[in-house]
């Protein structure tokens, strides 16, 4: 494991500089370097699993935040908007939660009437690149939280020349731990519940986290989406975003059988035969919305009563692959926390403007 910590895990010129990356080049860069020669072959060495360790997320807290790196990354996934970090070294940053992850390429569709802006309206296409990671990676341990973050592109043209800037999304099963022990069976929600007990030995990272990006951008457990939202919206268009954003394995989806199986394991086994290095199938996800929704906080849990989802689309998964880059280097914007979700007059945070 990388063992890393410095300036790279705040923000820098790399991330001040951005102005937006062509899907082609985000792509080779996640394939680069897969931990396997061939996924599934008898020879394949296992995957590296990187633990999440308390001392990481406490490193430097005493120097009254001048070095206290995990704020500083905390600040960075809110501020940042790089898709790549490559750092000093062009070897990435450590990435201190779910740092075990398996990427996958594909295509967000939305087929159905929306009163939505942006890559929320009907007919909308983007190219998608997307991490699916949890703490724990093993089926059987009952406290890990599956999640997958993804960023669209605004145009299905996978060799487009000009860099474009990306829209990203953060969704999740139950922050504090879910029993499913399939993909097939977790439900990937941008406003999670959180049931902090069920991590177990895990707790004071979850504590620590989540004081910790609260300070950032004010709320920790809900990932608004209005980064899609205004996505190709022009400007004066008012952005209309969704208030909950719910992803679901389509139930057509075979279920990947396999005691103590690693969820990278499981995603790749959706796509590929093993041994075989040419997909085979797809993995699908069903995009569903609501405006609806409950909040509920008592003795630490948060619990949300969500109310009529409505599937407006699909999200369709043809690549795949586990990769150090996929782990090290490809980054997700946390979208800014707003007061009106549609106002970015009321973010907590003010995003910094392009190339500041």
């Amino acid at each position: 494991m990388v063992e890393k910590f410095g300036a790279e895990e705040g923000v820098t010129d790399e991330d001040r500089n951005y102005r937006g990356s062509r899907f082609a080049d985000v792509r080779a860069a996640i394939f680069a370097n897969p931990y396997y020669q061939l996924w599934g072959a008898e020879d394949a060495p296992p995957l590296p699993e990187t633990p999440t360790r308390l001392s990481n997320v406490l490193r430097g807290i005493w120097t009254f935040g001048r070095r206290y790196w995990f704020a500083k990354a905390a600040a960075r996934a809110v501020d940042s908007h790089a898709d790549l970090r490559w750092g000093p070294d062009g070897k990435g940053f450590l990435r201190l939660i779910h740092p075990n992850g398996v990427c996958l390429t594909g295509l967000w569709e939305i087929t159905e009437e929306t009163p939505y802006s942006g890559y929320f309206k009907r007919g909308s296409r983007a190219l998608v690149i997307a991490r699916y990671s949890s703490r724990l990676t093993r089926r059987g341990q009952k406290t890990r939280s599956l999640s997958l973050a993804g960023k669209l592109y605004p145009t299905d043209d996978p060799n487009h020349a000009d860099p474009l800037r990306t829209a990203n999304f953060f969704t999740q099963e139950d922050i504090g731990g879910a029993y499913s022990d399939y993909i097939n069976d977790a439900e990937l929600r941008n406003a999670p519940d959180v049931t902090p007990l069920r991590q177990g030995l895990g707790l004071p990272v979850l504590v620590v986290n989540g004081v910790v990006l609260t300070l950032a951008d004010k709320v920790s457990t809900h990932r608004q989406v209005h980064t899609v939202a205004e996505l190709g919206k022009p400007p004066f268009e008012p952005t209309r975003a969704p208030a909950f954003l719910r992803l679901a394995v389509a139930p057509e989806q075979p279920r990947i059988e396999g005691e103590g199986l690693d969820v990278r394991d499981e995603i790749m086994g959706q796509i590929f035969d093993k041994g075989d290095p040419t997909p085979k199938r797809k993995l699908v996800f069903n995009i569903e919305v609501t405006d609806q929704g409950v909040e509920r906080r008592k003795f630490g849990n948060i619990k949300w009563t969500l109310e009529n989802w409505r599937r407006i689309g699909r999200l369709t998964f043809d690549d795949a692959v586990v990769s150090y880059n996929g782990d090290h280097v490809i980054h997700f914007n946390h979208p800014h926390w707003r007061d009106d979700r549609n106002d970015p007059n009321t973010a907590f945070r003010p995003p910094p403007k392009a190339g500041s």
